[in-house]
């Protein structure tokens, strides 16, 4: 076992393919191993102006190339990563992906955690988020606005961010970006997501004041495909 190997690393969270941890328990070990991270990786965690955004990344990124290279068997630094082609423009800045698509993998983080998601079948996708202070107003769905008009005040931000991370687990899987509108995608603000057509949305566990979903489609050859995911069609 390598010594980027004995990092400090996030353990799965009610399955094996799921990864949350908290982001300075690792950092002094991924600042010691940042070497693990390619080059463009670390141009881009230099480009962070705010610390506590460069710690993010950094802890993150070096975990997530640690529990690749463990899955296919690579050292962390030569594990290749790139970026899929747009579903929606075809451009070069879709979901990050392994040449070959070995394993499917999603990242996501936020305040003091970072979340990641892998699957052997199919794009995955995951998203954490802090509870906000309040709702957006008209970041939803018009059924989902209605159920949280139905909440008491103090209980409807954590009711957003469990809608809000389950729409954007199904963006970063389709590798679409905000090019899907959140606000025509229903998937329920109740601890429990609502069914969908097209996609399996599970709660991961987290603090209250957290909220993260993972995202799988239901149909597997839907993956790559802009419309029929989003829309059930």
């Amino acid at each position: 076992m390598s010594s980027a190997d004995r990092l400090a690393e996030p353990h799965p969270v009610g399955r094996p393919d799921v990864h949350l941890a908290r982001v300075a328990p690792g950092l002094a070990h991924a600042e010691r191993h940042a070497g693990v991270l390619s080059a463009a990786e670390r141009a881009r965690m230099a480009r962070f102006a705010v610390a506590a955004d460069r710690d993010r990344y950094l802890t993150a990124h070096v975990a997530l190339r640690i529990l690749l290279g463990r899955r296919l068997g690579q050292r962390p630094e030569d594990v290749p990563i790139t970026h899929a082609a747009c579903a929606g423009c075809g451009g070069p800045h879709g979901r990050p992906v392994v040449p070959g698509n070995p394993v499917h993998f999603s990242l996501s983080h936020a305040g003091e955690f970072f979340v990641i998601a892998f699957s052997e079948h199919a794009a995955v996708g995951v998203d954490v988020e802090r509870v906000p202070p309040s709702a957006l107003p008209g970041a939803l769905h018009p059924e989902e606005e209605a159920e949280l008009a139905l909440l008491a005040p103090a209980d409807r931000p954590a009711a957003f961010a469990r809608a809000w991370t389950r729409k954007e687990a199904v963006l970063k899987a389709l590798g679409t970006g905000l090019q899907n509108d959140p606000t025509t995608l229903l998937v329920g603000t109740a601890p429990t997501p609502r069914a969908h057509p097209a996609w399996h949305l599970t709660p991961i566990p987290t603090p209250p004041t957290y909220a993260a979903t993972r995202a799988d489609p239901l149909h597997t050859e839907q993956s790559g495909s802009l419309r029929g995911p989003w829309h059930g069609a």
